[in-house]
């Protein structure tokens, strides 16, 4: 569903993403741009062979249009888009780049496109959850899982998405060494960390694999907080820092010496206690 533009609120926002195979995502980037610029969108856009990535803002009819090309290219016609009202332009030009990969994993030749895990619905994810023989991993890093995450989900306690191949090849020879190759479901925020991490446990060998459409987002946009295994905040990339059940603004905000997402009603003690971090600073 699009929001509707109101005074309040006049620009749209897309979130967007889609795994699929472009020969020469260098020959995209060009016409994407110059579209983009044409109706003053901005934000940033990626391509690689691997597909699509970006959070774009503008007026609604020029993100309608954007939309609409970007569907038409190969294998995008079902491009997975979130929608979010703004009432200033959150970007302050457009970036349209051709990078490796659309998300950092490091872990070689993967075709998410092709060989990616199956999606499952928010309506169906806590029936697969709640059974025994599933495997549930958070595929997001650590400051993200520190503050919410699935009941029972394993934290892998990474710091970077590109850490994430390195502990799942423990988990693999942990459960081969108990000689178990269990159904394994994985989640992320909006769902494109875990779409490749699924790709990269079925190159691994495991076969059923599965992964939550839309990411925990959908989840807590779609089930109701009194049927929900969500427990604690969603940590998000932007102003919000995190939300909870109906995509609610969640309690934590983001310290301004280290980055790390806090709890509101302990912000002023982590900041009086709080050492900074240069990688953020930078």
């Amino acid at each position: 569903m699009t929001p509707d533009a109101t005074p309040d609120a006049p620009l749209q926002v897309a979130a967007l993403y889609r795994f699929a195979r472009f020969d020469d995502p260098e020959a995209l980037r060009s016409p994407l741009r110059a579209l983009c610029l044409e109706e003053g969108i901005t934000g940033t856009l990626l391509l690689a062979r691997e597909g699509i990535n970006g959070t774009v803002a503008g007026t609604q009819g020029a993100i309608s249009r954007l939309i609409a090309h970007i569907r038409a290219l190969p294998g995008c016609a079902e491009l997975d888009v979130k929608y979010s009202a703004a009432p200033d332009m959150p970007f302050g030009k457009m970036k349209v780049r051709v990078k490796p990969e659309i998300v950092t994993l490091r872990a070689g030749d993967l075709d998410p496109a092709a060989n990616a895990g199956v999606h499952v619905e928010a309506r169906d994810w806590n029936a697969l959850i709640a059974d025994p023989d599933t495997i549930l991993i958070d595929t997001r890093n650590s400051y993200e899982v520190g503050i919410g995450t699935f009941k029972g989900a394993i934290d892998p306690r990474t710091r970077f998405f590109s850490d994430f191949p390195a502990w799942f090849d423990g988990l693999a020879q942990d459960l081969a060494a108990q000689g178990r190759k269990p159904k394994i479901a994985m989640f992320c925020t909006g769902g494109i960390r875990c779409e490749k991490s699924t790709a990269y446990a079925r190159q691994q060998g495991f076969e059923e694999v599965y992964h939550l459409k839309g990411g925990i987002l959908k989840y807590l946009e779609e089930v109701p907080a009194s049927d929900s295994r969500w427990q604690g905040d969603c940590f998000l990339f932007d102003e919000r820092v995190a939300v909870t059940h109906g995509l609610a603004p969640g309690g934590h905000a983001l310290c301004r010496k280290c980055g790390s997402p806090v709890r509101t009603d302990a912000l002023e003690d982590h900041l009086a206690g709080c050492a900074g971090n240069d990688d953020w600073q930078a």
